[in-house]
């Protein structure tokens, strides 16, 4: 399609339309990622991570029907979501502590935004390889397009995130949900589910929200027990 084509500016507004859709998901990501770095590195983070989850969808719509035809793919990727989700509701490392772990690295948070990313664009590619009519072109340009849109969206997040906490824990419930939702509709459960339990659409993401968050809670108070342990034994001498 020529850019004087007018199928060619309803190709990109659908996928504009699509990509901002799917922006919300993907702001929550980049802003749990990367809310722990300091602020000098957050911009860089946030750049770098969209930088490689644009690289990673392009691909990733270029191969999307093979892709998705793949069986336990989807599954695959719910229970990396489901650990990702699990890892960013963990504390932060206390530095006046007995116990120093390490610091959030602005590679680890690259890093977080590339994997969630792929994982839960998964399940997009097909409308945007749809919309795109097998345009690579279409595509780059619907992502590169909404790009800033989904980095302010995060940095807003972010700022939410430091004055009301209780959004992180909402924002990883939200990785458990779309985990959840995955691990229904890959190729070798969909249509089982479907013809059998449709109830399981709705049921399986609550409960991936709830395991994701339970987890998290969990480990969280284990790590705190852990950094009061030596504490403790310093008081009784």
């Amino acid at each position: 399609m020529e850019m004087t084509d007018s199928l060619f500016w309803v190709a990109v507004f659908q996928i504009i339309a699509i990509d901002i859709v799917l922006g919300a998901d993907n702001a929550v990501v980049i802003a749990l990622a990367c809310r722990r770095l300091p602020e000098t590195q957050r911009n860089r983070g946030i750049f770098w991570g969209m930088v490689g989850a644009i690289g990673m969808r392009i691909m990733l719509v270029f191969f999307a029907l093979h892709l998705l035809a793949l069986p336990f793919l989807k599954i695959i990727g719910a229970l990396l979501l489901l650990w990702i989700g699990v890892k960013l509701l963990l504390p932060e490392p206390a530095s006046d502590g007995p116990i120093v772990r390490d610091s959030p690295t602005l590679f680890g948070a690259i890093r977080t935004i590339i994997i969630a990313d792929t994982v839960m664009s998964l399940d997009n590619v097909i409308g945007i390889a749809g919309a795109a009519r097998d345009s690579l072109a279409l595509v780059t340009f619907g992502l590169v397009f909404s790009v800033p849109i989904i980095v302010w969206g995060s940095k807003v997040i972010m700022k939410w995130m430091e004055r009301f906490p209780v959004i992180v824990i909402i924002g990883a419930g939200l990785l458990g949900w779309i985990a959840g939702g995955m691990l229904t509709t890959d190729t070798v459960t969909q249509d089982w589910v479907e013809t059998q339990a449709a109830y399981l659409h709705w049921l399986v993401p609550a409960c991936g929200a709830l395991l994701v968050v339970a987890t998290g809670k969990w480990l969280t108070a284990r790590i705190h027990k852990k950094l009061r342990a030596p504490v403790d034994l310093v008081n009784r001498d």
